[in-house]
């Protein structure tokens, strides 16, 4: 693990949940160092531009949307919400020769697949074309959100990224009654397939110790994949029933990372059990929280770090993924995955 942390580009990120935006709203998000106002307009569309007005650096996403611009608070200079445009600068006189034509903020691509919304972040900061690649979609997305929970973590996003595909963790860092406990680890064997950007513990009946899944009845099916940049999904199915649940793992900057989970589903009983299951996905990231404080203490150090064959061996692909990714940007060539499809065991 002696790389250099660095971010994916050129790629889709997480931004928000749509139902958080309503019509004329906005909100500030950072993404790998990237200062965002996304928002919604009037009609419904979304849009996100740089969070900082070029004239005094104050924030966007502290002002009002009027018609298709956003007013900044500190001077009332007016942006156009697609572009970017300065399209007002009140202070100007009527005889005074106008700069507006010649200042923007940067726009990013921006897309609202169901309740996700998306942001493009390009290497080039000129960037305004049409993405070559889409966002990743998810159909259950479409429904409400059951709920969200979201945790800030003082680490940079690599590290929370394989804290949240490690398969040995579970059994020590949230053992709970309810879940997991001491006395019911056993050797585990799970086939894994190239996806998308990413890979996919192949669908499967989940373990016998995890006992929250029998909460759904039936005979549970479920496929848990993970994406760049930083994508998490576990689609759960019992029949036509399933549950979708997503997690986000997204850079803030070097060393600061947001991981949101979110719930869609059409299980029933799972909107029963909200305040439960809303419970422990707190518990269960909060755990994570802790133990990254925990880390960090240590990693000020500059330590070697050690991946082993097989409960590592997910943590190897992601560092994989991202060297092939920035090697095909820089190349000007089609991605090629190197995940290859495997049958990883390890005790848990």
């Amino acid at each position: 693990m002696a790389q250099k942390p660095t971010f994916v580009e050129d790629i889709w990120y997480f931004a928000a949940i749509g139902t958080e935006l309503k019509p004329g709203g906005m909100k500030h998000v950072t993404i790998a160092g990237h200062p965002l106002v996304v928002g919604r307009k009037q009609d419904g569309n979304v849009f996100a531009l740089r969070d900082i007005c070029p004239h005094r650096a104050a924030p966007l996403s502290a002002g009002k949307i009027h018609g298709d611009t956003v007013e900044c608070p500190y001077h009332g200079w007016r942006f156009g919400l697609g572009d970017g445009q300065c399209k007002e600068i009140p202070s100007m006189c009527a005889d005074q020769t106008s700069p507006a034509d010649k200042i923007k903020v940067r726009a990013y691509p921006v897309r609202e697949d169901g309740n996700l919304i998306w942001v493009y972040i390009a290497q080039d900061k000129r960037y305004a074309g049409t993405p070559k690649i889409d966002p990743p979609q998810f159909p259950m997305a479409a429904k409400k959100p059951v709920f969200i929970e979201r945790l800030r973590l003082n680490c940079h996003v690599d590290h929370a990224v394989i804290g949240l595909m490690d398969p040995a963790h579970v059994s020590f860092l949230h053992r709970q009654w309810w879940w997991r406990t001491g006395g019911s680890m056993h050797e585990k064997s799970k086939k894994f397939e190239p996806r998308t950007r990413g890979w996919a513990m192949a669908s499967h009946a989940p373990s016998s110790n995890s006992l929250g899944y029998k909460l759904l009845g039936g005979k549970p099916v479920t496929e848990i994949a993970f994406r760049l940049p930083g994508i998490r999904t576990e689609d759960i199915r019992v029949g036509k029933k399933s549950l979708l649940s997503f997690t986000a793992v997204t850079p803030i900057d070097e060393n600061n990372t947001e991981i949101t989970q979110v719930f869609f589903t059409d299980f029933a009983i799972v909107k029963v059990l909200k305040p439960l299951i809303k419970k422990g996905a707190s518990i269960f990231l909060n755990q994570d929280g802790d133990i990254i404080k925990l880390q960090a203490e240590c990693l000020k150090h500059d330590p070697g770090l050690l991946l082993i064959d097989d409960a590592d061996q997910q943590a190897k692909w992601y560092y994989l993924l991202k060297k092939e990714w920035a090697k095909s940007r820089k190349e000007g060539r089609d991605f090629v995955n190197p995940v290859k499809a495997k049958t990883l065991r390890w005790r848990s």
